[in-house]
């Protein structure tokens, strides 16, 4: 009995023991939950801290084309242009344009496609003087047999455009990616009349008969002439039918060779291809798919767009994951203004019909707005970032982003979406950009918010890593060219949403769904690089069941109290130069997380407290202006002395006259001296022959002058000078002048818009056009007049633009100019004469007395 009272007693104790030892063990793991929990911010902080900061090199590819061979991806795009990366984010330039012959990527260019150029796309219409090849798709086709009976080859199906519909597409081929590429065929041809017709600047005779169609109709391929081609008075029908460019190639699930493609207005088509030829199979006989789509004999099936609404760069995107077909085409109109953005459909079958997340069709339905169609990936956005936030600058964001292509990669899965942009304050100027992109809960790819640097999604993102301050993006489904700027809002630990918008987030693992108005976003939580920060930031990106995105970064913003954010407002804020203003002040009133500033200004006859600025006469004024910066119960005040330069009479300040040498005739500055093909460049020449006042320049093409440093003082002053271009590139300058390679303006006889205009970047760009392009091989006059921020553009002594919110570029002395050569573009061809300089603004009938001096000569 004692025996058993004792093992009794032992095995109590032991059970006691091993029921201690079980709650220290488990509060020991409850603590070290709550601590991973609690830490996993910091931990995520460090990990930034221990990453590499991402490297960028940037491209100008316009409508890029992607494929990746060997460990190397590739874009080619319009203008005869590709590049090469082996991490999409810094990339390579190998091509040189349009130059001819010796072109990378084509050898004669002339030559090689001159069977497409006999319809469109060489010194023809909107091409003349040069050459419009435009949005190439790049595709590896195993099948395809070469002419030595070899399988295999790149294909790079082009297009050949000489106006909004009258083009072609044609293909090449080569067995190395970099080339060269041999042409084989020109395939679809668009913008054919009725009867015998001419486009302006064009000798092409636009009749149907002068396309390919007599030869298909003859060989029984297509049935004959569609009179629903043609409208009622003979033109070509673009509500209906396509304009031929924008091809994109793919395999379907069965291996059977696809290509999609079409613009503005009629629509996007699908044709099919004989993979071992490249030959289009033609449906031969109109039809009508079983959800009532066009079936055209020789254009295909109809799959997105219509009745001239705008829709163009269609890629189609296999996913063999979920079976489902991808059709992005991009809306809107390719320049900064134009809204150009992309949309997204998707389909079981190559050959539609597509729809988008509310089961809207592609296709439209009559002639409609075309905003409610499709999942808009986004617009025109920037993450703005305010004064006193982390980081440096004003913000990050994009203006027309769009004719994309996609990478899906068979191996990892990983997904990128390929396209160029414009940027806020940047006017034309574009690149390409690479977002990544990931399926969300509902099978549609939702796209990063920020370019892709290496990210990838991550399971173990807990609720201390999500919650925080974010800037906030709905990008929503309007077809508008507003620039939708990011706005704060905070996720809280308990699930809700509050700020600028109110709702509720929930996650699970990098999945997160956001509620937002009843209405609930679908995507993923992923790390990416935010560029103003210069750091690793969590962000989301989602989509609605009605096909609208929204995106959300980290600020990066963590807890400030009311002095220390105050305080960093005023160690960043700034109002640019005080020493020699001559235009108004932008002078902030908000700034980060709330603070208020206000201004006060010792004179305000000359410098009110909105900043405006009224210049005194003859004499300059000292003006100080306090800003007193507010957050909460945190104040502090930051002082600037101002010196506000005073208005000149006009005079003139130099006159290079060019008639044989290259002196100033006023004797104020040195002479002008010859530049090799940039401005900053030794060698070059120039010679003289018979002008409209005695002698002019002959500029080589080759060659610039460098002009005397000065020239132009302050924010009012006339150039004036007469060119007679022989040959046109895009932004050659005939005047150039620039206070550093990012602050200039140029004197551009035939620019992005192909027009003639004054155009001045790149901090700020701006364009004042002069409504159209002067002609080859005649004189003309060009003049603007510069006052305060109203610019004037004169051509041939007349007015042909005023604005304002003209860019102050020359406040100081040290200017730097030159005739005919800047940084960046082909130097100029052609005749210069007679360059004058004035300090001040000349009238409208002293910029004619100017022209009159000279034109009857």
């Amino acid at each position: 009995m004692k025996r058993k009272q004792v093992t009794v007693i032992g095995l109590l104790v032991i059970v006691i023991a091993v029921v201690a030892f079980a709650i220290l063990v488990s509060n020991d793991e409850q603590d070290s939950v709550d601590e991973r929990e609690n830490n996993t911010s910091d931990l995520s902080q460090n990990e930034r801290e221990q990453r590499d900061t991402p490297s960028f090199s940037n491209v100008s590819v316009h409508d890029p084309s992607i494929i990746k061979v060997d460990d190397t991806f590739y874009v080619f795009g319009t203008h005869v242009e590709a590049a090469r990366s082996t991490d999409l984010m810094n990339w390579t330039r190998f091509t040189n344009g349009y130059t001819t012959p010796n072109n990378t990527l084509f050898g004669d260019l002339s030559a090689n496609l001159a069977e497409s150029f006999e319809w469109a796309g060489e010194n023809d219409a909107d091409s003349f003087g040069g050459f419009a090849v435009w949005a190439p798709e790049i595709f590896w086709n195993e099948h395809y047999i070469n002419e030595d009976g070899s399988t295999g080859a790149y294909m790079m199906h082009y297009s050949a455009s000489s106006t909004y519909i009258r083009s072609a597409i044609g293909f090449a081929v080569s067995q190395e990616i970099e080339g060269p590429y041999e042409y084989v065929d020109t395939i679809v041809y668009s913008g054919f009349t009725e009867n015998e017709t001419y486009d302006e600047n064009s000798d092409v005779n636009k009749q149907w008969e002068n396309t390919h169609l007599p030869e298909l109709i003859d060989q029984g391929i297509i049935s004959g002439e569609n009179n629903r081609w043609f409208d009622a008075d003979g033109t070509y029908n673009n509500r209906d039918y396509p304009n031929a460019i924008d091809a994109n190639i793919f395999f379907d699930e069965d291996d059977r060779l696809w290509m999609t493609y079409g613009s503005w207005s009629g629509g996007i088509f699908l044709l099919e291809l004989d993979k071992e030829t490249g030959e289009v199979l033609y449906p031969g006989e109109d039809g009508e798919t079983e959800d009532g789509r066009m079936i055209d004999r020789y254009f295909g099936t109809k799959i997105s767009g219509g009745y001239w609404k705008s829709g163009e760069g269609p890629y189609v995107q296999y996913n063999p994951n979920n079976g489902y077909y991808y059709l992005y085409v991009t809306y809107g109109w390719l320049e900064a203004d134009g809204a150009y953005h992309m949309r997204q459909f998707r389909s079981e079958s190559p050959e539609g019909p597509y729809v988008d997340a509310d089961g809207q069709p592609a296709v439209l339905p009559g002639d409609v707005s075309n905003a409610q169609f499709g999942n808009k990936l986004m617009g025109n956005f920037v993450f703005d970032r305010q004064l006193g936030d982390p980081g440096m600058g004003t913000g990050v964001g994009y203006m027309s982003p769009g004719h994309n292509s996609v990478y899906f990669d068979p191996d990892t899965e990983e997904e990128f979406l390929v396209f160029h942009a414009r940027f806020p304050n940047r006017g034309e100027a574009h690149e390409v950009r690479i977002h990544q992109m990931f399926m969300n809960q509902n099978g549609w790819p939702v796209v990063a918010p920020h370019r892709y640097s290496g990210e990838s999604l991550d399971d173990s993102i807990r609720v201390a890593d999500i919650i925080g301050e974010y800037k906030y993006i709905n990008h929503g489904k309007d077809n508008s060219t507003e620039l939708k700027a990011s706005r704060i809002i905070e996720l809280h630990e308990d699930g809700t949403l509050t700020g600028d918008v109110d709702g509720t987030w929930e996650h699970d693992e990098y999945f997160v769904e956001i509620t937002i108005n009843n209405i609930t976003y679908y995507g993923v939580l992923v790390e990416v690089w935010d560029p103003t920060v210069g750091d690793y930031v969590l962000s989301f990106t989602a989509l609605s069941d009605r096909g609208v995105s929204i995106w959300g970064t980290q600020t990066g913003v963590y807890d400030r109290t009311e002095q220390e954010i105050v305080e960093t407002v005023e160690d960043q804020l700034r109002i640019g130069n005080t020493s020699n203003v001559v235009s108004n002040l932008t002078l902030p009133t908000t700034a980060s997380q709330g603070t208020v500033i206000t201004w006060e200004s010792s004179d305000e006859r000359i410098i009110s407290e909105d900043g405006s600025v009224t210049r005194p006469v003859d004499e300059e004024g000292e003006v100080t202006i306090t800003a007193t910066i507010t957050n909460g119960d945190a104040t502090v005040t930051k002082v600037f002395m101002v010196q506000v330069m005073p208005r000149r009479e006009v005079g003139l300040v130099a006159h290079f006259a060019l008639d044989g040498d290259f002196s100033d005739e006023t004797g104020g500055f040195h002479d002008a001296t010859v530049t090799g093909d940039r401005i900053d460049n030794h060698g070059g020449n120039i010679t003289f022959t018979e002008g409209l006042n005695g002698q002019a320049a002959v500029f080589d093409g080759q060659s610039g002058i460098r002009l005397p440093e000065g020239l132009i003082v302050g924010d009012s002053y006339t150039v004036s000078l007469w060119v007679a271009p022989e040959e046109f590139t895009q932004h050659t300058t005939s005047f150039f002048g620039a206070m550093n390679p990012d602050s200039w303006i140029s004197i551009v006889p035939y620019a992005h818009n192909n027009e003639t205009i004054i155009w001045s970047g790149s901090e700020e760009w701006y364009d004042a056009s002069a409504g159209s392009r002067i002609q080859a091989n005649e004189w003309s006059h060009l003049a603007f007049t510069v006052d305060g921020d109203i610019i004037s553009v004169f051509v041939n002594g007349e007015e042909q633009f005023v604005g304002d919110d003209f860019p102050d570029r020359f406040t100081s002395g040290d200017g730097y100019f030159g005739l005919g050569v800047n940084h960046w573009d082909t130097p100029y061809q052609g005749l210069i004469d007679d360059l004058y300089i004035y300090n001040g603004a000349l009238s409208t009938q002293e910029v004619a007395d100017k022209y009159n001096q000279f034109a009857n000569n």
